[in-house]
């Protein structure tokens, strides 16, 4: 089995067990798979131009 970094939801270190030393839950912190048949990207544009138009850039 692969072993991926792992970030713990309570304390936000890193680690490579599934608890933390802090007795957290430690989740993966891989992004999604990047596919170029992605359905989504046209709303992930839409949601950042409204940002960037709120904090000025646009």
């Amino acid at each position: 089995m692969a072993r991926h970094i792992l970030k713990c939801e309570k304390c936000n270190i890193y680690t490579m067990s599934e608890t933390c030393k802090c007795g957290g839950k430690a989740i993966p912190i891989k992004p999604a798979k990047f596919s170029p048949k992605d359905s989504y990207g046209e709303y992930r544009r839409q949601v950042k131009k409204v940002e960037w138009k709120e904090k000025g850039l646009l």
